[in-house]
C-alpha cells in the first residue's frame, strides 16, 4: 500500500479524478452508498465540536445510528405495551418508531465499503467494529421480541456424501 492512501482520507477528500473516472450512470447501490457517506460526513461536521473523518471511531457510528432512529418508520413496541410480542397488533399504540434492523444492517454495509473506497484503512474501519456488530445484533433481537418473531440461528444441515452424489445419480459427468 502506498503512503498516499491514507492522505486523502485524513484530509477528507477522495482520490483524484484522473485515477478512475466514475461510471456514466452509477448503480442504485452506488448512489445510495454515496448519499449515505455524505450524510454521515455531514453528521460528523454538525457535531460540537466537529469531528474530522480521520478521528471518527465506532462511538461516533453508534451515535449516528441512534440519531437515525428519529427518522424510522418501524413500530417497536416497548416491554410495557399491551401489544409487545404481537406480530400484528389490533390497534394503534404510542410506542416509538425506529429504524428497522435490516435498514441499519444494509446502511453499515454501504458505509463500511465507502470508508475504504474513500481512503480509510480496513484495519481502522469504525463501521467494521465489533461494537457495531453487537449493537446490530441487539437491535435485531429487540425488534424481533417486540414483534413476537423469534430469530434463531439456522442450523447447518449435515453434509451427506456430497462427493458421491454425481457418481450414483446416473447423471452426466463432465
Amino acid at each position: 500500500m502506498s503512503s498516499e492512501r491514507g492522505k486523502g482520507f485524513a484530509e477528507g477528500s477522495s482520490s483524484s479524478p484522473s485515477d478512475q473516472p466514475p461510471p456514466a450512470t452509477p448503480s442504485r447501490y452506488e448512489s445510495q452508498k454515496r448519499r449515505d457517506w455524505n450524510t454521515f460526513g455531514q453528521y460528523l461536521k454538525n457535531q460540537r465540536p466537529p469531528v474530522p473523518l480521520s478521528q471518527c471511531n465506532c462511538n461516533h457510528v453508534l451515535d449516528f445510528l441512534r440519531y437515525l432512529d428519529q427518522f424510522g418508520k418501524t413500530k417497536v413496541h416497548l416491554q410495557g405495551c399491551m401489544f409487545y410480542g404481537q406480530p400484528e397488533p389490533p390497534a394503534p399504540c404510542t410506542c416509538p418508531l425506529r429504524q428497522a434492523w435490516g435498514s441499519l444492517d444494509a446502511l453499515i454495509g454501504r458505509l463500511r465499503a465507502a470508508y475504504e473506497e474513500n481512503g480509510g484503512f480496513p484495519e481502522a474501519n469504525p463501521f467494521a467494529s465489533g461494537a457495531i456488530r453487537v449493537y446490530l445484533r441487539e437491535v435485531r433481537e429487540c425488534q424481533a421480541k417486540a414483534r413476537g418473531i423469534p430469530y434463531k440461528k439456522k442450523k447447518k444441515k449435515p453434509d451427506q456424501g456430497k462427493g458421491n452424489d454425481e457418481a450414483t445419480s446416473g447423471g452426466m459427468q463432465f
